[in-house]
């Protein structure tokens, strides 16, 4: 697994490459990660807890076969925005089954697979060689091991339970805008906040909760299934944590913090798979634009709170959407070329 993770990247592609890791390994085969993980040492534990090692990783093409051969790779997942996107080629040259895992752009990179879990994903012409839409899903052990049997019931509660998370690091501190956004709705709630940095911490200190409301800040933990599925509504960002909120059943509220996350996120939106809170930089604005974007926000989060019928209608859809058997479809497909592949 060729990927990186940190406060700024985030640990995305670190958890979706972790739970093909756990699929594989349950198969019987070893893993190693390549890259970097600093400054996150929730996602240091995830590697170190399973004993899986994790080894400087190389960038540039050339070193990513020599790599390759030196640990007599057979198979070699790039997850990566950065890496040059020659390195899939190079590998597929030395008979390294190779698997890109993409998001909504191949970035040139002529691998054997491509893996785009997001809904609706699809390219050009890529004959056998593509796995798109939310079929795919790669989540770990612990999201698929909680998933319920069947979505949650629409059941009115005097304070609900809300559960704020974005991502492993919340790189962009979206934690405190959101918090304020639920606080601003002045309905009763339970809220817990995962706090991954002490700024954001310090800043969602700062905040106020009115009559019938708290707030519970945690750090980052691997109990967030459990978290989540005993949440009557969730807030996050429309990350790789979107597919892990649909196979929970989770009536959520997401914001879209990045560019990448757009399309994604417009697609579930647009799908009646999440309600849309709008996008971070319109949220943190200044003026009128920021006042609109704010409004909105609250007016739908006032909404879901209030309405156990349409959090139900959520969960419902989004439970049916992922299935939780993605990273048992993309181990098959790739696992069929081993063997079946020779040097060019």
């Amino acid at each position: 697994m060729r990927c990186d993770a940190g406060p700024e990247r985030g640990v995305g592609h670190l958890v979706r490459c972790l739970a093909l890791a756990e699929e594989f390994r349950s198969r019987g085969h070893a893993v190693e990660f390549l890259g970097t993980v600093e400054g996150v040492g929730w996602a240091a534990r995830q590697l170190a807890d399973r004993g899986i090692p994790l080894r400087p990783g190389p960038d540039h093409p050339d070193e990513l076969v020599a790599t390759a051969r030196r640990h007599r790779l057979d198979v070699l997942v790039l997850d990566s925005y950065e890496l040059d996107p020659a390195g899939a080629g190079a590998l597929r040259a030395a008979g390294v089954v190779t698997l890109a895992v993409v998001d909504g752009d191949t970035r040139g990179q002529d691998a054997d697979v491509y893996l785009d879990q997001n809904l609706g994903a699809r390219y050009g012409p890529l004959p056998g060689r593509l796995l798109a839409g939310t079929a795919y899903p790669l989540l770990r052990d612990a999201v698929v091991t909680a998933r319920p049997a069947a979505p949650p019931p629409a059941v009115p509660v005097p304070r609900p339970r809300v559960l704020a998370f974005f991502g492993g690091t919340d790189a962009f501190g979206a934690a405190p805008v959101l918090a304020r956004s639920l606080l601003d709705t002045a309905a009763p709630m339970e809220l817990t906040v995962v706090v991954g940095r002490a700024d954001v911490g310090a800043r969602l200190a700062s905040l106020t909760p009115g009559p019938g409301q708290s707030v519970h800040p945690v750090g980052p933990t691997d109990d967030l299934p459990a978290l989540i599925t005993a949440a009557d509504l969730v807030v996050s960002a429309a990350g790789t944590s979107t597919w892990e909120l649909c196979c929970l059943g989770a009536a959520a509220g997401l914001v879209c913090v990045v560019d990448n996350q757009r399309e994604s996120y417009h697609r579930v939106v647009a799908e009646g798979i999440v309600a849309g809170l709008g996008e971070l930089p319109a949220l943190t604005a200044a003026g009128a634009l920021g006042d609109a974007a704010r409004a909105e926000a609250v007016g739908t989060l006032r909404g879901l709170l209030g309405s156990p019928q349409r959090r139900a209608a959520l969960a419902a859809r989004a439970w049916s959407t992922v299935d939780g058997r993605g990273r048992s479809r993309v181990a098959d497909a790739v696992l069929a070329l081993v063997g079946a592949r020779t040097p060019r």
